[in-house]
């Protein structure tokens, strides 16, 4: 039996209590650290927060510990081409990726992603381009996969979004202030 996916995901890479004062079900947590000496005991310590919360816990390119944790899927980052997440959905692993363009959907289609952030749909300071709106809606309507916008999605854009035909987003800079939460709409004062 597979598990709709939330609406709202939030990348994180350490642990941030803010994220689970949150009483919205509806939110997936998507951790990418590949740096961190200390990653599986940050990793614990955020599956068990997920756990109690009712969030859904995807673990970015690394099978075993998302076993370890028991998470709910895998995050293949469009970085990763490989062809090895193929037979995950018997062992009930939802595979989720992200992509930047078209030839890199059709690649997380191949690795049978249920879902692909597409990125960055605004402005970032680490990309020279950016999809915007129109470029974003021609692709998501081209391609039979749910998409979902991902990348400089801030508080003075993230009403954009409803122009958008999807049933969510990702985020990833609005998330780590302690307004972030508030400022996409999660909830108020």
């Amino acid at each position: 039996m597979h598990k709709n996916l939330p609406k709202f995901f939030i990348f994180i890479d350490k642990y941030n209590n803010e994220i689970f004062k949150n009483k919205n079900i509806n939110i997936g947590v998507i951790y990418r650290n590949y740096k961190d000496r200390n990653r599986e005991n940050q990793l614990i310590k955020i599956a068990r927060a997920c756990k109690q919360n009712r969030y859904q816990l995807f673990i970015s390119n690394d099978l075993k510990l998302a076993h370890k944790v028991k998470a709910d899927g895998i995050y293949i980052p469009s970085f990763n081409k490989t062809k090895n997440f193929s037979n995950l959905e018997k062992r009930n692993i939802t595979i989720i990726g992200s992509a930047h363009n078209q030839k890199e959907i059709y690649k997380k289609i191949s690795q049978n992603c249920k879902t692909i952030f597409l990125s960055p749909l605004f402005y970032v300071k680490k990309s020279k381009t950016f999809l915007g709106l129109h470029k974003f809606n021609y692709l998501s309507f081209a391609n039979k996969i749910k998409i979902l916008p991902l990348g400089g999605i801030s508080k003075n854009n993230i009403r954009k979004l409803q122009i958008l035909s999807v049933e969510g987003f990702g985020g990833i800079r609005i998330f780590k202030k302690k307004t972030g939460l508030k400022e996409a709409g999660f909830y108020k004062d």
